[in-house]
């Protein structure tokens, strides 16, 4: 077992090269299908479940400091050179989108309580309640609606788990939905003219030449905004139990990048590779605390919330086969509302960095709305 803080951010460090030099080298065409992102949360959450991690606090401080500050500076790095008018151009479409998602998770939820709730704990609709809060804006909007319902504590560890269950395989299964994005949107015959564009102006802007100046001004560059960014979110008053300080960090980091966007600094080279490796280092912080052995508890609980994820993807399939949409905006707004702000942003880079602001949006929306979505939920639950 590692025991070790630093050990354990040098093994996460070392996967991380390795299998980024074996999809980008070797040809093998199994990354085709499986991104090499999709293996790192494998590998990284099968050695945790294994106990090759420690789950000591002190032994995992080390690398969650490390993704606190890799992560702002992350998206503000995906947001060089993105055109923020062209994202305006696409329309109410990627809006509509994400209420979509929203929607389904909510009726999927009150449908799956409304078959089981002679199975379950005469309170469980609290529980529920808090779980849709989660999957429609985030881990603080599940405390939030908790803590005003006051679920029962002897149940509510079973939502955690189904959350962070749910969640982890839902990320999973959203990063290896980009191997098979062209197929999906020629399926729906979406119009993917505005991604096409993006990656074109990507591969015109990378053709500058990475230089020791192009890379510090990324790398030191953008882990120091990260860290002012950090601050000042602490600064800032956190509003209810959805609005804190990494809400805050992000949110400063999105609007600085949008702006740097239309300045030549946005156009600095290297800033996409040195993003794409700090997005290997954050997905593997992430799988590092997933647990695939607490499926064995709570299994009812569990099955209902993969009833709920079902219905969702059905729902969402069906409204982007009539509606002609693509798989990127499907993806994205699924994961910012199951995953949240701190996933959504990463998804979005998966399939194009240029459209990470959309992302970022969807988040910020989840996280104002969870908690009353998980409210009017629970509130609907308990009257059945």
């Amino acid at each position: 077992m590692i025991t070790d803080g630093l050990l354990m951010l040098g093994v996460l460090l070392a996967l991380s090269c390795v299998l980024i030099v074996l999809e980008r080298t070797t040809g093998w065409k199994v990354f085709k299908y499986v991104p090499g992102m999709v293996f790192m949360y494998l590998l990284c959450a099968t050695l945790n479940t294994l106990g090759v991690f420690s789950q000591d606090e002190a032994t995992r401080e080390p690398i969650a400091q490390v993704k606190d500050v890799l992560l702002p500076a992350m998206i503000l790095l995906f947001l060089f050179g993105c055109d923020l008018r062209k994202i305006i151009k696409l329309g109410p479409k990627l809006l509509l989108t994400f209420f979509v998602a929203s929607l389904s998770l909510s009726v999927g939820m009150v449908g799956v309580y409304m078959l089981f709730q002679g199975l379950v704990h005469t309170e469980a609709w609290k529980v529920f309640g808090a779980l849709l809060a989660s999957w429609t804006g985030g881990s603080a909007n599940m405390v939030a609606v908790q803590d005003i319902l006051q679920a029962p504590e002897n149940i509510f560890g079973y939502a955690l788990i189904t959350d962070t269950i749910g969640y982890s395989v839902w990320l999973m299964l959203m990063f290896a939905s980009v191997a098979i994005s062209p197929k999906f949107n020629k399926w729906t015959r979406a119009n993917t003219t505005y991604l096409e564009e993006r990656g074109a102006e990507d591969l015109a802007e990378e053709k500058r030449p990475v230089t020791v100046a192009s890379l510090s001004i990324v790398v030191f560059g953008s882990i120091f905004v990260s860290t002012v960014s950090i601050w000042i979110g602490g600064l800032l008053p956190e509003i209810g139990a959805v609005v804190n300080a990494t809400t805050w960090s992000i949110l400063f980091v999105s609007l600085l990048g949008l702006a740097i966007a239309v300045t030549p600094l946005g156009k600095t080279a290297g800033s996409s590779e040195v993003a794409t490796l700090m997005l290997f280092v954050v997905i593997g912080q992430i799988a590092s605390g997933s647990d695939f052995s607490a499926i064995t508890q709570a299994p009812l609980y569990l099955l209902m919330g993969a009833l709920v994820l079902i219905f969702h993807a059905l729902v969402m399939v069906v409204y982007a086969k009539l509606t002609k949409t693509e798989l990127f905006s499907l993806a994205v707004a699924s994961t910012a509302n199951v995953g949240g702000i701190a996933s959504a942003p990463v998804v979005a880079a998966a399939f194009n960095k240029q459209l990470v602001p959309v992302g970022v949006l969807y988040a910020l929306i989840g996280s104002f709305m969870g908690t009353f979505v998980g409210l009017a939920a629970a509130q609907i639950m308990s009257a059945l």
